[in-house]
This record gives C-alpha cells, sequence and structure tokens, in this order.
C-alpha cells in the first residue's frame, strides 16, 4: 500500500522533479511482464516530461489509484482486457460506496483512454483494451460549427461595419483572426502587438507564445492571410492598443461576437470554441494534413485521438 501512495503523490512543478522523474523513467519495452504498478509509474513520469497541467496530474493520478486498487498493481499490463476495463467501470458506477457522477465516470474513462494510448504509443501494449470502451455517460455532443452561408454572412457584416457610418474595426478582425488560425480565447486575448510578425507583408505571422514553461509545447506560428493587415493598422488607429492585441475583457470580445451574430441572423450563439471548431473542419476538408492540422490547434498527441475524431464527423456528418 505504502508503494502505490508513493505512485500517486502529486508531483511538484519544478524543474528538479522532472529531472528526478526522467531518471527514474522505467524502460518498459524491455520488461518481460511490466505491471500494472511499473506502467503507472512510467505514465507519471510522461504526464511531467509533458507538462500536463496540475489538475489533469491530479485528476489522471486519481483515477489511476482506483483502477489500480481494483486490479491489482502486480497484474501485468499486457493481459489487461477490455472486459477488465468494463467490470471496473461498471464497479465505480454501481458498486463502489461513493456516488460517480455523469461528469466523473466520463473523465475516468477518459483517463484509461489516455494511459492506455500512451502504453500503445509506446509499445509497450499490441492491442489497446481502451480503445472499445466507449463514453456511455455524460458523452458530450459534437460542436456546433458555422455553415458556409453563416460565415459569409458574418464575415459581412463585419465587413460592412469597416467603413460604416460608425466605422469599427474590431468585429471584422476578430472573427477573421480566429476563423483563419483557430486559436483559443485564452490565446487570444494574450496576443501582444509584438506577436503580430509583418517582416513578410505578403506571409504575416501569429505567434502564439505561452509565458509558462509548461505550455512551451502548444508554442506555434501560424499563418493568416495578409488581407488583415490593412484591417490591422485601421484597428489600431482606432482602438490604440499599448502592448495587447485587445486591451479588454474576453467578456466584452463575447458581446461583439454575439452583437454581429445577431446582425448576421445566426440562430445559435457564435462562441470562440465555435470559431475554432470551424476554422479545424474548414482545414480539414481543405486537405490540411492531420499532423499539420494537430500543431496548429496546439494539441497534443493524445488529446488530439479524440479531437481528430470529432473533426471528421463534423466534416463527414453522413458518416
Amino acid at each position: 500500500m505504502d508503494e502505490q501512495r508513493k505512485l500517486f503523490t502529486e508531483p511538484t512543478e519544478d524543474r528538479q522533479t522532472r529531472k528526478t522523474a526522467a531518471a527514474v523513467f522505467p524502460s518498459l519495452q524491455k520488461q518481460e511482464n511490466p505491471t500494472l504498478n511499473s506502467a503507472v509509474a512510467a505514465f507519471q513520469t510522461y504526464m511531467l516530461d509533458q507538462r500536463f497541467s496540475a489538475n489533469t496530474v491530479k485528476a489522471f493520478s486519481g483515477d489511476l489509484r482506483l483502477f489500480v486498487q481494483y486490479i491489482g498493481g502486480e497484474r501485468h499490463v499486457r493481459a489487461l482486457t477490455t472486459e477488465d476495463l468494463d467490470r471496473f467501470l461498471h464497479y465505480i458506477l454501481h458498486e463502489r460506496d461513493v456516488p460517480c457522477s455523469s461528469k466523473s465516470y466520463d473523465r475516468r474513462v477518459t483517463t484509461l483512454k489516455v494511459f492506455f494510448g500512451f502504453l500503445s504509443q509506446e509499445n509497450v501494449i499490441i492491442d489497446d483494451p481502451a480503445g472499445p470502451v466507449l463514453h456511455l455517460k455524460a458523452k458530450s455532443p459534437l460542436q456546433r460549427i458555422l455553415h458556409k452561408d453563416e460565415i459569409d454572412r458574418l464575415l459581412s457584416v463585419t465587413r460592412d461595419r469597416l467603413w460604416g457610418r460608425s466605422p469599427d474595426s474590431r468585429p471584422y478582425l476578430l472573427v477573421s483572426l480566429f476563423l483563419q488560425t483557430g486559436i483559443k480565447k485564452s490565446e487570444g486575448m494574450a496576443i501582444k502587438l509584438v506577436h503580430m510578425d509583418r517582416s513578410n507583408p505578403t506571409a504575416p505571422i501569429l505567434e502564439i507564445r505561452y509565458q509558462d514553461a509548461r505550455y512551451a509545447a502548444k508554442n506555434r506560428n501560424l499563418s493568416f492571410s495578409p488581407s488583415l493587415l490593412p484591417v490591422i493598422d485601421q484597428y489600431v488607429r482606432q482602438y490604440h492598443p499599448q502592448t495587447y492585441l485587445f486591451e479588454c475583457t474576453a467578456r466584452n470580445l463575447e458581446y461583439v461576437l454575439s452583437d454581429a451574430a445577431k446582425e448576421a441572423e445566426i440562430k445559435d450563439r457564435v462562441s470562440f470554441e465555435m470559431l475554432r471548431w470551424t476554422c479545424a473542419v474548414r482545414d480539414y476538408r481543405y486537405g490540411m494534413d492531420a499532423e499539420m492540422l494537430r500543431k496548429k490547434l496546439g494539441l497534443s498527441p493524445i488529446s488530439w485521438r479524440e479531437t481528430f475524431d470529432k473533426i471528421r464527423q463534423l466534416a463527414n456528418p453522413g458518416l
């Protein structure tokens, strides 16, 4: 029991912890019969190396602790089956004394998929037992995306504001930039003026930069249309930003999107998340390579698996 507690001690975020973790990383491929305990230890190290957020590490660790307690830490990980996972999920849902909410159940399924996906990725196991496991409860519906006619109307009404009686460049810049780059709301709020690389006017670049070193893997350069450059100039003259591109609250920008959607007669609320998914689906339909699209969205290989499935479903609703 003490050994298992050590496996699930919540890691600190400092550099020394990561060095220590890397030093004890077990070479699972070389073990003839790696145990569940050793696989979990390797996954803990992987989460540190990949700079998973502290909340994710805590949640995944708690879920795996339950799984180890139920299955047994000395079980050979290559012998685990989908039936083992199904029995565990049935246990936490119907037999365990502690109630399991739909949200917790859904997250625990995700934990198993990410954990065994990692083992499969590292060639520790041949068959992924979590692959056939379904999110039977609390499965989120597919994200609503904008259809072509809605995109055209949204761009049209915001473009009209560029030269209207009371010119306003912000709505068109906001919609166009997020539709073209697929960035998150938080990434948009963090854009600094110096992140707009205009050294090549025919191929401008938006630099997405994270201050927290844990998210360095999400740093990336994204291209956007040079036709937006004069819009950016108009926006800067109008709003006078000093450091950040959008020097207002995210709520203010949400109101801008909401007003534009109403004017474009779009029934549903247009959100930053909707623009991000719409961008991803459009890029996929236009033939962007899957790995290139993953990097554009700033997603890890593991989180990309489920996201890519949803993108394909949204792009091909008849499938």
